[in-house]
């Protein structure tokens, strides 16, 4: 960045509560300092954000993410937001490592499309565009009334697995669901790695079913039952039998090889638990479990430790220093210079496409 572009509009650089350490990390790699803004709660609760710098005609840069405390970090991020607006800043670039409420991107049952609630929120509350890693799907994208730039962290986790893992030729890419495949294949093809993938679920005898589970399977005439049914006039009517999924299987050889389990976040760590006591059952001897996002949630550590995983590997989206010094496996991946560079690429109006291009991001 030039001194001529920097004293034309200056870069701001403000960090709500939520990830502190990584917004030092950026500031420094930056060159600039932290904007003196403080953010509280009143006694009620309320949020209060008081910035306490000029930052009228600048560049504002906010860096939130999401944590266990989302709804507070979410309205932190708004309020920031709004309060850089109202003080006529030029632009105001959310920096969120993390959207949450992304798995609630879809109607479910009688529920709501949460994801895209959020993005009118954060749209309309005067950010001008939006740096985030790894959404839980592209489309999500599509919510926002502003730019969005959806990095991605798969390079990091690469060359993790090629500079930490000595054997990694031997590893397969385990897909935990079939909805991970795309993820998982862009993995194995830059690795030149195999790929398995988990089929199936583990039975919940508590979870209630409301017959929605469509469509139905395709049934032969043998398949189906005749029952007769009251105000049918005699007449036998055919039911067919609801969906119904198998039990956790492998698809795919992991015999005597590395399983690594790639994800784009790791939140409740039981399914990744269970699953790597069927990868180890299949004959896999070193299990991975690696994600962008680690939020570890309730009693992950013990259950990471307790568990037939020798590893988790996240990157510092979301915090989680408490989390690893309760559990000895669980190892950081550093995101921050990607950050660095996209917002010294917005702040001086150069392509993105560079971030893509040359950093293999295009997955």
């Amino acid at each position: 960045m030039s001194i001529a572009e920097q004293q034309r509009c200056p870069m701001v650089v403000v960090s709500g509560n939520s990830h502190p350490e990584l917004a030092q990390i950026v500031a420094e790699k930056l060159s600039t300092h932290l904007c003196d803004c403080r953010c509280y709660h009143k006694s009620n609760r309320e949020t209060v954000v008081e910035i306490k710098e000029s930052i009228r005609g600048k560049d504002v840069y906010i860096i939130q993410t999401g944590t266990k405390d989302v709804n507070n970090d979410m309205m932190e991020l708004q309020i920031i937001a709004y309060a850089c607006k109202t003080s006529s800043a030029r632009r105001v670039v959310g920096v969120v490592p993390y959207i949450p409420y992304s798995k609630q991107s879809k109607m479910r049952k009688r529920g709501s499309i949460v994801c895209k609630l959020l993005a009118k929120m954060l749209s309309t509350s005067g950010l001008t565009h939006i740096i985030t890693i790894d959404l839980h799907q592209k489309e999500i994208q599509g919510f926002f009334d502003i730019p969005v730039d959806n990095l991605r962290a798969s390079p990091f986790l690469i060359e993790y697995i090629q500079g930490t893992i000595p054997d990694f030729r031997n590893a397969v890419i385990v897909a935990r669901n079939p909805n991970s495949v795309k993820r998982v294949t862009s993995f194995a093809e830059r690795l030149r790695l195999s790929i398995a993938v988990i089929h199936g679920e583990e039975k919940d005898e508590d979870e209630p079913c409301d017959g929605r589970t469509s469509p139905p399977p395709v049934m032969q005439e043998a398949d189906f039952g005749l029952h007769s049914i009251p105000g049918a006039r005699g007449r036998k009517v055919r039911t067919i039998l609801a969906k119904e999924k198998p039990p956790l299987n492998v698809v795919g050889d992991v015999g005597g090889r590395i399983a690594i389990i790639v994800d784009d976040m790791i939140d409740d760590v039981m399914s990744f638990v269970k699953i790597a006591e069927v990868l180890k059952e299949r004959g896999a001897y070193k299990i991975y479990a690696m994600a962008t996002h680690g939020l570890l949630s309730s009693d992950a550590p013990r259950l990471i430790e307790d568990s037939c995983i020798d590893e988790v590997v996240v990157t510092n989206t979301v915090p989680h220093e408490i989390q690893k010094m309760q559990c000895h496996k669980i190892k950081t991946v550093d995101i921050s210079g990607m950050l660095v560079e996209a917002i010294r690429r917005i702040h001086n109006n150069e392509s993105m496409s560079y971030l893509f291009r040359y950093i293999g991001m295009d997955d």
